[in-house]
């Protein structure tokens, strides 16, 4: 019986299936002197080079161009060439479906370079890319690492809604979700018979799985109506959100760092073809040299993160000389990205770096208030060139002073009863951080935009799919 493998699987067993008679399925990258098939099914990076028959029927070559789907049945055999190890001698080759010549002309499949916007304005295709291939591969295995680190840490999945009737950070811009077709709205002839909105945040439900569960992550897309058009925000992304009871400040902050040593130190281990891939490949855009790539990750895994306070995070930024700040520094401002980079990219020279203890007026209301009433007990976890990529923060379990939180931010605390309620019924010092994922698919790649990272991405004024 004849065996179907993945490219992967041929390549990656190479001499061990030499003679075997195989089936492999794929689409075409290139194809040269009616001999020559270069094949890739998306399994790997790598490709499998075919060898057909000079006796094969011309009116089947002749359809074969770069993007056709084929299945190709023949023997394993070595190489003659020097560029592979092993190669497939094609006995029998049955096309799917061919491409569309003129098509192809305009398409990012040609065999050649194109710039990175290119290959964003035609996203249906860009799957077929090597470069795409290769993100999106990491992509898969960032999640799957986070999943099993959680399950490592005894910790439960939650999912938790994407529709909701409040902003969990009291200060975003939310999509509206209504059933009704007029501006003059009564939201008691709408569906939910409430105004609802798209989910920014899983947090607020997480904290309240946490009491019974003891430790619970929600891992979902998330939605901000914010008109932010840089390469570093989306309107639709996905979160990471673990929440654990019984967990101080520290210990978040314990809990972050080596849950981002985890996924890159595993990222390292099985996608090494793919980074050195990218490492390459990058270079052409100059954004990435001398295997920088992945020796920053390499390197993130033998420090321990810088942690400073807010107020020292000021201090530093104060006494800076060498660049000349858009945004002033005072204490009591949100930090803006430049200020951000000045600490990872300079000042810790390349080193993430943990800010904790910010001022209560620039953060969340359900964060804890620390004994001196200025600061509250949260921390951001910066990254170099990207800046912020964890925000969290030990929850305010404090019934009354949680309520005060609320009433402070003007707040309807009748929309958020049942949060509030949460803390009559076995509350605890508690704890949670929140990840954005495709910033660190973002980091983890060198890719410099965010949309490049993500399979199909929600930005203002495009939503084509």
């Amino acid at each position: 019986m004849v065996k179907k493998y993945s490219v992967k699987e041929i390549l990656d067993k190479e001499f061990s299936i030499l003679d075997y008679k195989v089936i492999v399925e794929g689409w075409v990258r290139s194809y040269r002197n009616s001999i020559f098939v270069i094949l890739n099914d998306g399994s790997t990076v790598k490709n499998l080079q075919i060898i057909l028959s000079k006796r094969m029927d011309k009116r089947i070559t002749k359809e074969i161009t770069i993007g056709t789907s084929v299945k190709v049945i023949g023997i394993i055999q070595k190489s003659i060439g020097e560029k592979q190890n092993i190669e497939l001698k094609c006995s029998d080759l049955i096309i799917y479906k061919s491409v569309d010549s003129k098509k192809l002309q305009k398409s990012i499949l040609q065999p050649k370079q194109h710039s990175l916007e290119k290959i964003r304005n035609q996203s249906h295709l860009r799957f077929q890319t090597n470069i795409f291939s290769c993100l999106m591969r990491i992509r898969h295995f960032i999640s799957f690492s986070i999943h099993n680190f959680f399950h490592i840490k005894n910790f439960f999945c939650l999912h938790t809604p994407i529709i909701t009737a409040y902003d969990c950070e009291g200060v975003g811009k939310m999509f509206r979700v209504t059933t009704l077709k007029n501006n003059l709205l009564d939201y008691s002839n709408d569906f939910f018979k409430r105004k609802t909105y798209l989910s920014v945040s899983g947090q607020l439900e997480a904290e309240a799985a946490i009491i019974g569960l003891g430790k619970v992550y929600t891992f979902g897309p998330v939605f901000r109506a914010e008109n932010s058009n840089t390469t570093r925000h989306l309107s639709e992304f996905w979160m990471v959100e673990p929440e654990m009871a019984f967990f101080s400040l520290k210990e978040c902050i314990d809990l972050a760092e080596e849950f981002l040593k985890f996924i890159i130190q595993f990222i390292l281990d099985k996608c090494i073809e793919d980074l050195s891939f990218l490492n390459k490949n990058l270079k052409k855009w100059d954004k990435i040299k001398n295997n920088f790539l992945i020796k920053r990750l390499e390197s993130l895994l033998n420090i321990s993160f810088y942690r400073i306070t807010y107020t020292n995070a000021i201090e530093i930024l104060k006494k800076n000389k060498t660049i000349r700040f858009i945004h002033p520094v005072t204490w009591g401002m949100d930090l803006q990205s430049e200020h951000e980079k000045f600490l990872t990219n300079y000042y810790f020279k390349g080193s993430p770096v943990v800010v904790f203890d910010y001022p209560s007026s620039i953060k969340a209301f359900y964060m804890r208030v620390n004994d001196d009433n200025k600061t509250v007990s949260a921390m951001d976890i910066l990254f170099p060139e990207i800046g912020e990529i964890i925000g969290g923060s030990q929850r305010e379990e404090r019934y009354k002073i949680l309520l005060n939180r609320i009433k402070k931010f003007n707040i309807n605390k009748n929309i958020l009863w049942w949060y509030l309620d949460t803390r009559c019924f076995g509350s605890v010092p508690h704890s949670g951080f929140g990840l954005g994922f495709d910033r660190l698919v973002q980091f983890i790649t060198g890719m410099d935009n965010i949309r490049d990272v993500i399979p199909f991405p929600r930005t203002p004024g495009s939503a084509e799919f």
